[in-house]
C-alpha cells in the first residue's frame, strides 16, 4: 500500500514537472482544458452531483478529463462510455494533481478492444462509473434485458450527498433511434428507483424530455432543470454537441438548487452538474 502511494505520487509529481516544462497551452495562460492551477487543492462540494458522458473513443487526455471534474469538484460523479482503465486513470489524477480522493465502483455492460483497448484475449471493460467521494456500499450493475444495438445497463450504490444516505443511479440507454429499446430500459430502471423514498439518477438517456419513453422517469422524479420538462415552454439548454437535451439528473427526496450545464472540448456531451438540497 505504502509503495503504491509513493509510486502514485512520483507519477504526479512527474506530470506536473511535465507541465511545467512545457508550459500554457491557452492564449489566456491556463491549462488545457480549462483545469484549476495544480497548486490548487480544494475539497468536494458535498452537495453536488455531475453527470458526464465522457465520449468513447475519443482522443481526450485522462489528464482534461480530471481538470475537468476537479474544475467543478462535486460529491458525486456518474460517468458513461467509460474504460475501467480511463477510470482508475482519472482518479488518480484528481488526487495527485488536486488532492480530490475518490472511491470508485463500476458498471461494465461488455468488454471491448475497440473502445477500451487491451489484448484480444482480454479486452478492457467499457460501461457506467460512479465516482464518490464518501464511501459507496451494496453496489450492483445489471445489463438491460434488451440493449439495442449494443449492450446498455444501469448500476446503483448507496452513498452520501448532502450529509444524507441516498441511492445513485447511473444508466446509459440505447442509441437514437431505438426508441422502443428504451421504454423497455427506462421502465425495468424505474421498477428499481421506485423502490427508494431517496435516490439520484444519473445518465444519458439518449432521449429529449418530451420522448414518451422516458414517462416512467417522469411519473416518479424530477429533473434538475426547470426548463426542461415535458410540457415545458422555457428554453432546454442542451447536453450535446449536437444540439439535443440528452443528460438528466433526476431527484427523489431532494430539491434542486442551482443546475449548470457546461460545455466542453474534451466531450461531444456537456457536463451536466446540480446542487441539492435534502428534503
Amino acid at each position: 500500500m505504502v509503495l503504491g502511494r509513493i509510486t502514485r505520487l512520483l507519477v504526479g509529481a512527474m506530470t506536473v514537472a511535465c507541465m511545467v516544462l512545457v508550459g500554457p497551452s491557452a492564449p489566456s495562460g491556463a491549462l488545457a482544458g480549462g483545469s484549476l492551477p495544480v497548486e490548487a487543492v480544494r475539497d468536494v462540494v458535498p452537495n453536488r452531483v455531475m453527470t458526464w458522458n465522457i465520449c468513447n473513443p475519443c482522443e481526450t487526455s485522462n489528464v482534461d478529463r480530471a481538470a475537468e471534474i476537479a474544475t467543478y469538484a462535486p460529491q458525486v460523479i456518474g460517468m458513461q462510455e467509460a474504460c475501467v482503465r480511463d477510470v482508475e486513470s482519472i482518479r488518480d489524477h484528481l488526487e495527485n494533481l488536486y488532492g480530490l480522493v475518490y472511491h470508485v465502483e463500476y458498471g461494465m455492460v461488455l468488454r471491448s478492444w475497440g473502445r477500451c483497448g487491451g489484448v484480444p484475449w482480454s479486452p478492457g471493460e467499457f460501461g457506467q462509473a460512479v465516482l464518490s467521494a464518501a464511501p459507496m456500499t451494496d453496489p450492483v450493475d445489471v445489463e438491460y434485458p434488451d440493449g439495442g444495438s449494443e449492450d446498455r445497463g444501469y448500476m446503483a450504490v448507496t452513498t452520501t450527498v448532502g450529509g444524507q444516505s441516498v441511492r445513485v443511479f447511473n444508466t446509459h440507454l440505447a442509441h437514437r433511434r431505438q426508441e422502443t429499446v428504451r421504454a423497455g430500459q427506462t421502465r425495468v430502471l424505474a421498477a428499481e428507483v421506485a423502490e427508494h423514498d431517496r435516490a439520484i439518477v444519473l445518465g444519458d438517456f439518449n432521449a429529449v424530455p418530451d420522448a414518451p419513453e422516458l414517462a416512467p422517469m417522469w411519473a416518479l422524479a424530477t429533473a434538475t432543470d426547470p426548463q426542461c420538462r415535458p410540457a415545458s415552454t422555457g428554453i432546454c439548454t442542451p447536453t450535446t454537441d449536437w444540439q439535443s437535451k440528452f443528460d438528466y439528473v433526476f431527484l427523489r427526496g431532494f430539491v434542486p438548487l442551482r443546475h449548470h450545464v457546461h460545455p466542453t472540448p474534451n466531450s461531444d456531451h456537456h457536463v451536466v452538474r446540480t446542487d441539492v438540497d435534502p428534503t
